[in-house]
């Protein structure tokens, strides 16, 4: 019984290692056939990830398996920072994504966002020029918003309107209500320039399907709304991930304490039990 700690560390850690596999493989890829900045953006941090599950693995892994003491410990260190690290990054997602949500438009399918609405850790992030404009280019070459035009080639305004536009078609490719611009199709729109408006996307917005809205307020509220949803799924995620974390450290400072019993036994008698 006192065995099956080390045996359950192994296992657990064996499988970990044939996950990290496919991890690095699928970095290795974005690297190498990703043909825009946008596509090869994940790959850095997908191949760090695929290394560091393979080398925590293996020390899992020989650690119990083969009775490695220090090479045990080792990891149990890892597997406590890793614990604290993911506990850590699971609240921030959730004060973080705790503001912000789509404003209803009455008579329309569709909702539109307000940049001031979410926490001011995220809108640092989108306003910062220098971020704003990787984010920018992956969002056009995305080509979100030629998809939303063609989606409605020759069909009448009214069912644009009742439409259920995602917060980026919503923010990006088309202005604000507030604007009072003449629907032409959804991405291109005639101005009122005797209008005063007080909303600065008014201004902002531009018919050339390179600019658009995509430096529209709207448009960073749009992309914060998508991701404050996909932090949340993550955050979730990461709760389940944690409890595995948690029971396989458990396990192994079980393994831990056998290994120690082995060495202290060996030390007495000469030999393992």
């Amino acid at each position: 019984m006192a065995r099956c700690s080390n045996n359950l560390v192994g296992i657990l850690n064996f499988l970990v290692f044939l996950l990290s596999i496919p991890i690095l493989a699928g970095g290795i890829w974005l690297s190498q056939k990703g043909s825009t900045e946008c596509e090869r953006f994940l790959d850095k941090p997908v191949i760090a990830l695929g290394v560091f599950l393979m080398v925590v693995a293996i020390a899992g892994l020989i650690g119990s398996c083969c009775r490695v003491t220090w090479l045990l410990w080792v990891y149990l260190f890892v597997m406590f920072l890793l614990i604290l690290l993911v506990f850590c990054i699971t609240v921030f997602a959730f004060v973080v994504t705790n503001k912000g949500a789509g404003e209803a438009i009455e008579g329309k399918g569709y909702k539109e966002y307000r940049l001031g609405d979410y926490s001011d850790w995220l809108q640092k992030r989108v306003e910062n020029g220098k971020n704003w404009n990787k984010i920018r280019s992956c969002l056009v070459e995305s080509k979100v918003c030629s998809k939303l035009e063609a989606k409605f080639v020759n069909v009448p305004v009214t069912s644009f309107y009742n439409e259920h536009l995602t917060a980026l078609q919503s923010g990006c490719c088309k202005p604000s209500d507030e604007c009072g611009f003449e629907y032409v199709n959804p991405t291109t729109w005639n101005k009122n320039t005797t209008v005063t408006h007080n909303n600065p996307d008014c201004q902002t917005w531009d018919n050339a399907k390179e600019k658009l809205c995509f430096d529209c307020q709207s448009c960073k509220a749009g992309l914060l709304d998508n991701v404050k949803s996909a932090w949340k799924k993550v955050a979730i995620v990461n709760i389940i991930f944690l409890v595995f974390l948690i029971i396989v450290y458990s396990v192994g400072c079980c393994a831990f304490r056998n290994n120690k019993r082995d060495d202290s036994y060996t030390r007495t008698y000469g030999y393992k039990p």
